[in-house]
Formats: structure tokens, sequence, C-alpha cells
């Protein structure tokens, strides 16, 4: 079992910034990648951002240069840096882990809401 605790969602107006913070409960080296996902109501839960085990990013074409995945090892926490957030950026983000692949654990999201 793996515990993900999400934080740091909210209002931000268009342009603005956030991040998210999502806390695991055991060694993130010990997890084979962590990423961010986001379901925006009425869509399917969409891949946002990925870092692996080794420090290897990826991200979708719709937040490249705009967002950032990092990690704190020390913290067993993965961040999503969001900058210059547009209104179609609101939707739950979720915290993913994949242990190794196949057996994945969730966060219990947590609300960003782009507008003015």
């Amino acid at each position: 079992q793996e515990k993900l605790v999400e934080s740091g969602g909210g209002l931000v107006q268009p342009g603005g910034s956030l991040r998210l913070s999502c806390a695991a409960s055991r060694n993130i080296f010990s997890i084979n990648t962590m990423g961010w996902y986001r379901q925006a109501p009425g869509k399917e839960r969409e891949l946002v951002a990925t870092i692996t085990s080794r420090g290897i990013t990826n991200y979708v074409d719709f937040v490249k240069g705009r967002f950032t995945i990092s990690r704190d090892i020390a913290k067993n926490t993965v961040y999503l840096q969001m900058n210059s957030l547009r209104p179609e950026d609101t939707a739950v983000y979720y915290c993913n882990a994949e242990i190794i692949p196949g057996d994945n654990y969730w966060g219990q999201g947590t609300q960003v809401t782009v507008s003015s």
C-alpha cells in the first residue's frame, strides 16, 4: 500500500502560479514513476507530467514551458510548479505513484481553479 497526500490547490487568476505537493509514505526512490494527472468536469483524467526514480521528467505538450515537476527526496515529496495558468487548466489534480508497472496508487485530488 502507498498513501499519497496532495496539497497546494486553490483559486488563482489567469497568468498566476500555484505549486502542488504530493507527499508519499515511502522513500520515493523505491517508486518507479510518480506523476500528476488532472480531470476537468465532464472530461477524462489526463496525464500532465511524470518523474521517474532516476529523475527523468516527461510533460504533455499543453504544459511544456509552463509546468515543472520536481522532487525532494529527503521529504519524499513530488511537486508540480504551475506558471502562466490558464482557465483551461482548471481541474482536479491527482498525484499518482506507480510502484512497479501495473501497481498504481492515487491521491485524493486537489482542486485548481483558474478564473478572474
